[in-house]
């Protein structure tokens, strides 16, 4: 798209569910449409703007005349911006919270500003955006931060309701014969159980603030004028076309993926610098990384959200030591639920020249290092994306939302990784890590995630799916309004 003057380019405001792996799938897909000629006004909670000032440095947020950040309050109280917001209250005060001043500041925006916006891009959890879209008579784009099999994991929740399964009668079901019930009602989905699809569903309690969140993205979902989905073509042929089809009742299905590679095809864009991450990243890993062999190094990280039990982190811990293999672990200071993270002596005189603790990371970098084998990961879709571009086959332990079915994917639909129970015990630990890092499946693992990777980059290349979907999304969509304001005005 040829350079539009600021004033007269089209204005798109993105609003992203306010947790570290949402904004940091908006903040791409914003950036792209930036270089698409847009002016990007990018909405961040108040708590979450201090957080990446404090993290990035007071000036890393003030960019260019033509991508600015706004905030609105989450609803919440006031706390320090070291915490981690709590994920149930968090989604529930932005749920009841944050309709009227979203309103007030896209009115604010049209006011103050010569430029009314002409289309939103919301995180598609946040439902409130659709009712300020209708009400401006502009166009909305529902971004859900997950694969098309993760979005369609909560597509099926009202099916899940009328047939009786959800919410549970009483905690007693969830016997293994009940979890392990095939679900084979879905279009464009295979081999599935209960036991794959989002924790939401496992409630007794029929107000449950994330089951009704979910619910209520799946119907705001129908009013948009378009969902988007963070995939490519190539690795979800089935459920795209299962998403796009006539009985899905949905708007335009737009899959477009990977964004950080889609991003990489912008030689010198000029908000390269702008950062991702609400915790200060660590770079000094990347330096220990350089003196590793190749494709030596498991990299552990359980993301931003989970927790674990103190038990689990002992029988990680121990399964990482008695494999005897090098590694870096993320290990942040709330990743133990209620206690401290430190890790006992005997663990770091046992692992001391071959392991390195961090508390945060660049994870694209590690991941794209070439001294990194394998990824013991949460299966959370920004981690799984970016693992699988990278070419690093991955361990996965899920536990929240749609981990459960990123991982069922990513382990027996596309063969580039390993399931690791829950109950977590350190000799099938090391088991699992030396299978991974020098077995044969190892291997054919490490083969299989080289060829998709090559399909993510085909799928971001100047003609791959996820560009020309990208346009599509632009010119369908986006600019409709625009469009008229042009010729009206």
């Amino acid at each position: 798209m040829s350079t539009i003057a600021v004033s007269n380019k089209p204005h798109v405001v993105c609003i992203p569910l306010p947790f570290q792996g949402h904004i940091k799938a908006m903040l791409q897909l914003a950036q792209l449409l930036h270089h698409k000629g847009f002016y990007i006004t990018f909405v961040n909670t108040q708590f979450n703007h201090k957080r990446f000032l404090k993290s990035l440095g007071p000036n890393s947020l003030d960019c260019l005349p033509d991508f600015r950040f706004e905030t609105i309050p989450d609803g919440l109280p006031s706390s320090d911006e070291d915490d981690t917001q709590d994920l149930t209250l968090l989604s529930e005060a932005v749920r009841t919270n944050c309709l009227a001043p979203f309103r007030n500041l896209l009115n604010k925006l049209n006011v103050n500003m010569n430029r009314p916006v002409t289309s939103i891009v919301s995180d598609g959890f946040l439902t409130f955006t659709i009712t300020v879209a209708e009400e401006l008579g502009i166009p909305i784009a529902q971004f859900f931060t997950l694969a098309a099999v993760g979005f369609m994991n909560y597509k099926i929740l009202p099916t899940l309701v009328a047939k009786g399964f959800a919410p549970l009668k009483d905690e007693s079901c969830l016997t293994n014969e009940f979890l392990d019930t095939v679900i084979d009602w879905v279009r464009g989905v295979k081999d599935i159980r209960l036991r794959d699809l989002s924790g939401s569903w496992r409630t007794t309690n029929p107000d449950d603030i994330l089951f009704n969140l979910a619910l209520e993205a799946v119907e705001g979902a129908h009013k948009a004028s378009a969902v988007v989905v963070h995939t490519f073509e190539a690795l979800e042929p089935d459920v795209l076309e299962a998403l796009s089809s006539t009985a899905s009742m949905l708007p335009p299905v737009y899959a477009i993926g990977p964004l950080q590679l889609l991003l990489n095809q912008i030689p010198e864009h000029p908000l390269k610098s702008v950062g991702y991450s609400l915790r200060k990243e660590e770079t000094e890993c990347l330096q220990w990384l350089n003196d590793k062999t190749p494709n030596s190094v498991l990299y552990v990280n359980f993301g931003s959200l989970v927790v674990m039990t103190p038990q689990h982190l002992m029988e990680f811990a121990w399964g990482l030591a008695n494999s005897k293999l090098p590694f870096l672990w993320v290990i942040r200071p709330d990743l133990v639920v209620g206690q401290s993270t430190i890790l006992p002596p005997e663990f770091s005189a046992e692992t001391k020249e071959r392991g390195l603790i961090a508390s945060w990371c660049p994870q694209e970098q590690v991941l794209n290092h070439p001294s990194v084998g394998a990824f013991l990961t949460h299966s959370g879709w920004n981690s799984t994306m970016e693992s699988m571009s990278a070419g690093v086959p991955m361990l996965c332990w899920p536990l929240l939302a749609d981990q459960r079915i990123n991982c069922r994917y990513t382990c027996y639909e596309w063969g580039i990784g390993m399931e690791i129970s829950n109950d977590v015990k350190r000799d099938e630990v090391k088991k699992f890590f030396e299978e991974l890092m020098v077995g044969e499946k190892g291997k054919e693992m490490k083969n299989k995630v080289m060829e998709w990777k090559k399909l993510a980059e085909e799928a971001a290349g100047p003609l791959g799916s996820s560009t020309i979907t990208l346009d599509n999304l632009v010119n369908q969509v986006l600019l409709s309004k625009a469009r008229y304001f042009q010729n009206t005005s």
